[in-house]
């Protein structure tokens, strides 16, 4: 069965989705990525010795600030009032990795995926900026969506073996 996609009007043409007769109801969503450094970058994170200050702090901050300005740089999405945002990391010191994670939650009448998805985005790529005197040779990877519920199609997780950390 073919989908139709909904940021197309019927002459092709793209608009923002009208979401006015939608339901309000509890919305979530949980992205990830992941960041891969050098030995030197990947111990500068960790110990928080990096010139620019406290890298995975500063993420932070831009991963949440980013999630909440979404729609001013993805041009059809909604403006969205969240109720909550956390932006989480996770150290692989034998992989000289970073995993991020961005939970976004609001009531209202469309999901927030673009929003954790955009956080988990600009979290690593801030981290990216504060290490580049470091590791230019860093690679941001895996960005994509974990988890999302709330709204007409309901709850939807990605494969567990997706997660698991194996891939």
């Amino acid at each position: 069965m073919e989908q139709k996609l909904t940021h197309f009007n019927a002459a092709g043409e793209a608009h923002m989705v009208d979401v006015g007769g939608k339901a309000v109801t509890g919305r979530e969503a949980v992205a990830e990525g992941c960041i891969h450094l050098g030995e030197d970058a990947f111990r500068a994170v960790a110990a928080g010795t990096a010139k620019k200050g406290d890298v995975l702090g500063v993420a932070r901050i831009a991963g949440i600030m980013a999630a909440k300005r979404t729609a001013d740089i993805i041009p059809l999405c909604h403006p969205i009032a969240m109720s909550h945002c956390a932006v989480e990391f996770a150290l692989d010191e034998h992989t000289h990795t970073v995993r991020c994670t961005c939970t976004t939650r609001c009531a209202g009448q469309t999901g927030v995926e673009m929003e954790a998805l955009h956080g988990v985005s600009a979290a690593l790529l801030t981290i990216y900026d504060m290490c580049k005197a470091i590791d230019r040779g860093m690679e941001i990877t895996d960005i994509r969506l974990l988890h999302k519920a709330g709204g007409k199609s309901g709850v939807w997780n990605r494969k567990e073996e997706l997660t698991n950390g194996n891939d």
